[in-house]
């Protein structure tokens, strides 16, 4: 009797030992969901993108009254999109010399920060997503474009602008970045696939993210496994 026993108790033993480190990937998961990103639709070179980034919590526990997002040099123009519950400012900066425009015309200034400033606080705990439509600079594929951002509460603030450097550990408040990739003939990025956010790749704007869901999903099943296992440990013994 012993011989049946004793397996199923490892099996349970082992079933609840891997529950638990799903479990702890869910929570990781969870953590990196906490930086404030940026999505592009495409990170090809010299194409017109639109960055999508997600703000999803406070500054410890204090509501959000307001998002600045620097824009680095490189980009001119910006058209933010709409959101109700938010005013928009752009901030322009002079050139020291005409660019081209591409249109037959000249930039003299160019859109140097994108603020937003809630109407209503953002409550702790509750996410929000600011869009950004511009054109990608003509840089090198690999090169990262990082929008260091400044995140405001009713009680302090969380200043998003640490360089993510590859190799080395994450700092605690990375500026929201991506890589660029190759330029594409026609200029609009419509073969690229959009590149991950540097500071928290695969990251999904619903707070946990899909890994973090799979994580519960699957830690859960290891749970139910190894009760039946003690289950039919016990009855055996």
């Amino acid at each position: 009797m012993n011989q049946l026993t004793l397996p199923s108790r490892a099996f349970a033993r082992l079933a609840l030992g891997g529950a638990l480190g799903l479990g702890a990937t869910m929570l990781a998961a969870g953590a990196a969901s906490a930086h404030v990103t940026v999505t592009p639709s495409t990170t090809a070179a010299g194409a017109y993108s639109v960055l999508t980034f997600s703000n999803g919590h406070g500054c410890e526990g204090s509501p959000t009254t307001r998002i600045s997002i620097s824009i680095p040099d490189g980009i001119f123009a910006v058209t933010p999109t709409r959101h109700a519950d938010y005013t928009i400012e752009k901030v322009m900066e002079a050139l020291d010399e005409p660019v081209d425009d591409g249109h037959g015309g000249q930039y003299t200034e160019r859109v140097a920060e994108v603020v937003y400033t809630a109407t209503t606080p953002l409550p702790d705990g509750y996410r929000d997503a600011f869009e950004l439509q511009l054109k990608l600079p003509e840089g090198e594929a690999g090169e990262q474009l990082a929008f260091p951002t400044i995140q405001t509460c009713e009680t302090g603030e969380t200043a998003w602008i640490d360089e993510t450097v590859e190799g080395e550990p994450e700092p605690d408040a990375p500026a929201p970045a991506f890589t660029l990739t190759a330029a594409t003939d026609d200029g609009h990025g419509a073969s690229a696939a959009p590149e991950p956010a540097a500071a928290a790749s695969d990251e999904s704007e619903s707070g946990v993210g899909v890994v973090g869901w799979i994580a519960l999903a699957l830690g859960a099943g290891g749970l139910l496994l190894g009760g039946a296992a003690f289950v039919r440990s016990g009855a055996k013994s």
